[in-house]
């Protein structure tokens, strides 16, 4: 994982400093926005306590009033693609965390997120998929939104699109996904459409789970 991600959750691999517990309860309450109880996250995700607190410090790092906006998220991501432009697929992928749809991304929104992209089941990492490429968050994929997110992607990697980005070839994409995801032909791609087609197909979930190489 690298990107957002991988910017926090390297610091679960490496050994930290001992701390007094004590000292670590109260890092979890000094910022602006203060984010749910150890307890309350660690019953709610797939994480340790002990996971939340190295990761929430890795948040507080690079968010120190405890939640980050849009344009921050676009500075952190664009970071490790500087041969592309990032911006479109960070505002899809920011979008995607901020579940309230209130211009924010906490610490729980985070984490919550993370979990499911980490740990979560099969079932869970692609209804995750789904909803990052239903932008219009109405529960259906159309072949417009299929199509931006492919090309935001093109557009990230940049130099390094292989094969080079032509004109049609995000479209050709898309369309080669709803031929096989669009069972019934009306246009759009259900939740349960494009969960059964992805678990038919190998290849195919292993394109549409973009957040494992871009994330």
């Amino acid at each position: 994982m690298g990107a957002v991600v991988g910017t926090l959750t390297m610091q679960t691999k490496q050994r930290r400093p001992s701390r007094d517990k004590t000292d670590d309860e109260l890092e979890m309450t000094m910022v602006c926005h203060r984010p749910e109880g150890l307890e309350q996250l660690e019953a709610q995700t797939n994480f340790t306590k002990q996971e939340l607190q190295i990761l929430y410090r890795g948040f507080k790092n690079e968010c120190p009033s405890g939640v980050v906006n849009e344009e921050t998220f676009k500075h952190i991501y664009a970071q490790f693609f500087p041969h592309g432009d990032a911006s479109m697929y960070a505002h899809y992928l920011f979008n995607a965390f901020d579940t309230a749809n209130n211009g924010s991304i906490k610490f729980k929104d985070f984490v919550m997120g993370l979990s499911i992209l980490l740990r979560g089941t099969l079932r869970e990492k692609l209804e995750w998929t789904f909803h990052l490429y239903d932008i219009n968050r109405d529960g259906y994929i159309n072949r417009e939104e299929m199509t931006e997110i492919v090309r935001a992607i093109y557009d990230m990697m940049g130099k390094y699109t292989y094969p080079a980005l032509k004109g049609d070839v995000p479209q050709q994409h898309v369309d080669a996904f709803f031929q096989k995801m669009d069972k019934n032909k009306d246009g759009v791609v259900t939740l349960e459409e494009f969960i059964v087609a992805c678990q038919e197909d190998e290849t195919m979930m292993r394109s549409m789970q973009l957040f494992e190489n871009v994330m």
